[in-house]
Parts: C-alpha cells; structure tokens; sequence
C-alpha cells in the first residue's frame, strides 16, 4: 500500500487538498497542529476557520470572484459546498456562519476514511514522499525554517506589503499622462502613468490620510514592527507633511504636458507585469480601512473614478517567491513530489487559498498514481491563478486575488464587438472560462475518478 499523502496545515487549502486526494482513491495524512498549539489569530480547533471576514466575496454571476467558486463548484470543492450549506444573508456576497462552515469541514474530513486527521505540528516537510504545504500565513517557526532549507531563505518572505491595483480603464488618461523620470526607460517608452498634483491637491491628500481610519488588526504585529522600505504612506505622511513628497509622491524627473512644469507631487501608476490591464499604485502599501482607502485614493488627480482591483495592506504573513520556486501545477521545481497551496504559495483571499488547494490536492493524487499532473487551462480563473502564482516577475511578485486582468483578453475582434458593454465581455470571458474547464474534466482530472482511470 502506498504511502499517503502528506498535508501540512489544516486551514483552508490543506483542508480542501486533503478532501481532493480521498475523492481520487489515496490517502491522506492531514497534520493541524491546533487545539494543542494555538495561534495568535484562531479561536477555535476547526479546520477551515475563518479567521478575518466571514465573506467569500461575490456571487453576481459573470464577476471574477463569482466564475472563480463556479469553476470550484463544478470540479467538486468541498469547502465551496460547505459554505453554501453555512450561508448566512450578505446581499451579492457569499457570506457565512464561520462556527457552522467551520464545523461542516471539520465533520467532512472526519467522516472520511481515506483521511488521517493528526492534530499535532509537523515541524518540517517530509524528507521523502508526497507532501503539500498549506501552512498559512502564521506557519510555525519551526516549520518556516524548514521551508526555508527547502527554498533558500531569501525565497521566503514573513511580512506582506501590497499597493494597491486600479482598472486601467478607469483611469482618467485626460489628467494623467505617460512619461519616465528624466525621459529614461528600459526600451525607450514611458514606462509609467503618472497623476500630478498642485500644492492644494497635495495638502488635502495629505490631510485625509491622516484623518483616515487604520484597518483592524486581526493578527497580532507587535513583534513585527514595519520595514523601513515599505512603510505606510500614512506612517510616512505622520513624519511630516513633505515627506510623501521626497518619497513615493516626488516629482522629480517629470514634467506635466498640461502646464510644461514639474507637479508639485505625482503619484505612478505602474502596469502590472503579467497582468493586463491594471495598474499599481508604486509605493502606496497602506493600512487603511478599504472605504477610506477607496475614498482618499480618489482624491488623486486622474483617479477620481477609479475602480480598485485590490486595496493595499500590510500584515504580517509568510509567503514563498512562487514564480522562482513553483510550476503551474503548484510543484516545487527543484522537488516536483513537493506542492505548495494557499497562502503561503502567494495567492490572498479564502476562494483564493480553496482553489489552490484543490488543484494541489488533484495533482499530488495524480503523481500518486503514476501520471503526470497537468495544469488547469490558461483560460479558467483556476489556470490563470496558477499562471499567474509561477509566472509573474519574481522581482516585483506581490500575492494576488483573482481578478479579470490575470485572466487572458478577448480578441480583438471580440473587444471591438463588446467595447462599449464592459459586462458582456466579462461574461463572455466566464463562458469561454467554463467551456475550457468542461473540455478539460471531460477527459482528465474529474473528481468522481482517480487519474489512473483516464
């Protein structure tokens, strides 16, 4: 009898890996280290435990976050099923009772034979075998460091820094303008989108982000104070009201086509390597709660209507460099028995961290059984996530939630078609998405046989 297959972690991916691996026939030995040793932002011994929003975003059929629990849906998701089942009312939202969602996995993985739930820490991965690590965001210390071997220590990141990412489209092209510091770039284009600002427009920016309310701290930061390279802008506007300036905000190098002069600050808005369509605010990591964010950030020339693909944050996690380290099946390259999902492989959000797990789950059965595991198709959110996780610039990698830009664009016969319907072509992106996830479990990875069957 083989071994089984070794999950490190209990939350949301090792939890759904576990229950993909029993649903192709292999066993899985799933390690979760709590009740016996708590962390600082659990309260209780589930697996699955929600530990900040109890909401798995939208359910609006054709958004991203929508065709993302679709696609999980049809490939059988355990965790997707059992938050339907602890559904509380949250308008467009799929939101849930986290006591009840976090007991319906609980009892799944329970009352499933082909799994061993070990409540005890494994502090570190298996020198041999199949093993997934799903250890989350606060991994142990003791666990880190044995990743830390695996990977190189410079691979592996313990404080999250993310700017945020705006629609290109909503971006007002009219205020903002193209242009690169002193007119130099790396091909002899501008290489960023720039939005100026005069002396008045920077000191109410500067006014209400210091009046802005800081998010809640769900996870204790006390004993990881910030880095000096990636403060706040609100932390920095604190050490005086010109320092923005001298910072991410300076205007050095840039003239403003509208009045042949130099803004007296501007912010960059860099597009996002892999990701099209989106921009990042360069240097705007913030701890602002989303409606403030959404609300000062508008107060930005050129970003007055902006829609906001992703807020900033800064929280402590522990993360690895996927695109130097994963291929797009979620296996480490230097050691393919080792597959990495959620949080911890570079992806934010729950449906997030479900769907990474779900995929490690079905591609570590796979290796299991002999056949070589092969990665979702690029069009699905699912395919476009691991794409995106082993294929981003290492360099300037940042987690990421699904959103339509990592997903591949129409055509340009389609684009034209749909141009002025931005509904219709995102739910023409979900159709041909679903289409591409039908062909693929038509003939290999469906969850009701194991791959030696295909």
């Amino acid at each position: 009898m083989r071994e089984p297959i070794v999950i490190i972690g209990g939350g949301l991916a090792g939890a759904e890996a576990a229950w993909q691996v029993a649903r192709r026939g292999t066993r899985a030995a799933l390690y979760e280290m709590r009740p016996g040793k708590p962390t600082p932002a659990h309260q209780t011994g589930n697996l699955a435990e929600l530990v900040c929003s109890n909401s798995l975003k939208s359910e609006q059929e054709s958004t991203a976050p929508w065709l993302l629990k679709e696609e999980l849906r049809r490939m059988d998701s355990l965790l997707i099923a059992a938050a339907a089942r602890a559904r509380v009312p949250g308008g467009h939202a799929l939101t849930v009772d986290r006591e009840r969602f976090g007991a319906e996995v609980t009892g799944a993985i329970a009352a499933e034979p082909l799994i061993e739930l070990r409540r005890e820490e494994l502090p570190e991965v298996p020198a041999e075998g199949i093993a997934i690590v799903a250890s989350g965001p606060l991994t142990s210390g003791a666990l880190a460091d044995s990743i830390a071997r695996l990977t190189g220590s410079e691979r592996l990141y313990f404080y999250d820094s993310i700017s945020p990412i705006v629609d290109a489209e909503t971006v007002d092209t009219g205020i903002a303008f193209w242009a690169s510091r002193y007119g130099k770039s790396t091909d002899g284009t501008a290489d960023y989108l720039n939005c100026p600002l005069d002396r008045e427009q920077y000191e109410r920016f500067v006014d209400a982000l210091l009046a802005a309310e800081p998010a809640t701290a769900h996870i204790a930061e006390d004993a990881t104070p910030y880095f000096e390279a990636c403060l706040p802008i609100e932390e920095l506007a604190r050490r005086g009201r010109d320092t923005l300036r001298f910072g991410p905000m300076k205007p050095m190098g840039l003239t403003d086509p509208r009045t042949g002069r130099r803004p007296y600050a501007v912010v960059q808005l860099r597009q996002e390597t892999g990701r099209a369509s989106s921009f990042n605010l360069v240097g705007f990591q913030n701890h602002m709660k989303f409606g403030d964010q959404a609300r000062v950030l508008r107060m930005i020339p050129g970003l007055a209507g902006a829609e906001f693909l992703r807020y900033g944050q800064i929280h402590r996690n522990t993360y690895i460099d996927a695109p130097a380290l994963l291929s797009d099946t979620l296996q480490l390259r230097a050691r393919p028995e080792v597959f990495f999902a959620g949080q911890i492989s570079g992806v934010e959000g729950y449906v997030e961290a479900i769907a990474t797990g779900l995929m490690a789950g079905m591609h570590a059965a796979a290796l299991a059984s002999g056949v070589q595991p092969r990665p979702l198709p690029r069009a699905t959110a699912l395919g476009s996530l691991t794409h995106y996780i082993s294929g981003a610039d290492s360099g300037n990698y940042q987690p990421a939630n699904i959103t339509f830009d990592l997903l591949p664009q129409l055509g340009e016969a389609a684009r034209e078609r749909l141009r002025r319907d931005k509904l219709a072509r995102h739910a023409e992106v979900c159709r041909r998405a679903l289409e591409a996830l039908g062909g693929y479990m038509s003939g290999y990875g469906n969850a009701e046989y194991s791959y030696a069957d295909v």
